[in-house]
């Protein structure tokens, strides 16, 4: 059983040192740990400490990509490297890396595929007040999209299984922690919040420069992502209201009509019209989008298994590679 631990780091070569000190190398039910660095761009060297403190990979992007690019990188050469757990954590040193057995404990046992470790925003004291209410009010809205009891969405303290990271697609260019559980709870995955617990704050939030553009940012995400992969719920609420309130100008028109003022208040009638019209639509393009999910669904089930295949194929090229080292030794 091997686990590695993905580390994405943008100018971390300060912080790089202790978060590496503080991660386990031994855990129980875990053969081997190894770390990877996923280097997004960075001016600063983060990637030679890397090197220098004994990380067993490092993943270099020539110009900054983002977050979510380098988590995708890192699940990838994590996958391709042979991991059949894989711990992402962040490089300021924010999560306490002795939580990880906690955060694997899960996975080895069987009850979950990812596992997210659950920070208590609600309680978190360098957190303000607003922001801790926000947080809890984003993690909500995730479960109410995932279908998953949701605790601690924005964290990005996971363990994944090598088949859940195989399966994992991030298609936002800003983060991954809200899209992939969406994502997740609409395959069905098993997904677990285990408490953990955070260290003091080395330096302030580099993907988040304030409120507003969170705000902004995430609730662009959570409306596609519940989209893509809820969107018959999606368009049926949203039709189902237009047609709503379609009748209630027409209930209006025909009231009137009854009672004997059958002159004027077309305009009610031409309202309920428009708007039963155009509510009708979008039921019809929420059949559509249900349709397009369900091509998507195929697309994503034939990703995997290419990529499985891909990997098999590098598996049996390193064994004929050794076979041929072998024979000529």
């Amino acid at each position: 059983m091997k686990l590695i631990i993905q580390i994405p780091c943008l100018n971390e070569a300060t912080t790089l040192p202790a978060t590496l000190d503080a991660i386990p190398r031994t855990i129980e039910g875990v053969d081997e740990v190894e770390l990877l660095i996923i280097d997004d761009g960075s001016t600063d060297g983060t990637a030679e400490v890397a090197r220098q403190l004994g990380v067993h990979h490092v993943v270099r992007f020539g110009r900054n990509r983002g977050l979510a690019a380098a988590f995708r990188a890192g699940l990838e050469a994590a996958v391709a490297a042979g991991a059949d757990i894989i711990v992402n954590t962040d490089a300021d040193n924010q999560y306490d890396g002795g939580d990880i057995p906690k955060l694997v404990e899960p996975i080895l046992a069987g009850r979950a595929a990812i596992v997210v470790g659950d920070r208590g925003v609600g309680t978190l004291s360098h957190f303000k007040p607003f922001k801790r209410r926000l947080q809890r009010l984003g993690s909500w809205v995730v479960g109410q999209a995932s279908g998953l009891e949701t605790t601690d969405a924005t964290s990005g303290f996971r363990a994944f299984t090598r088949d859940a990271a195989l399966r994992t697609l991030v298609l936002s260019n800003y983060s991954y922690t809200l899209e992939t559980l969406i994502q997740a709870g609409s395959h069905g995955t098993p997904v677990e919040f285990v408490p953990i617990k955070v260290n003091a704050m080395t330096r302030p939030s580099r993907l988040m420069k304030g409120i507003p553009e969170y705000i902004r940012k995430s609730g662009a995400t959570i409306v596609r992502a519940y989209a893509m992969y809820r969107p018959l719920r999606v368009f049926t609420a949203i039709g189902a209201l237009l047609v709503f309130l379609g009748i209630l100008p027409g209930l209006r028109f025909v009231w009137f009509y009854v009672s004997g003022d059958r002159v004027g208040h077309v305009q009610s009638l031409i309202l309920s019209a428009i708007l039963t019209i155009v509510g009708f639509q979008v039921l019809l393009i929420g059949l559509l989008a249900d349709l397009m999910s369900a091509s998507r669904r195929i697309q994503e089930d034939t990703i995997y298994r290419v990529k499985r295949m891909e990997l098999a194929l590098d598996a049996l090229r390193g064994d004929r590679e050794d076979a041929r080292e072998d024979e000529a030794s």
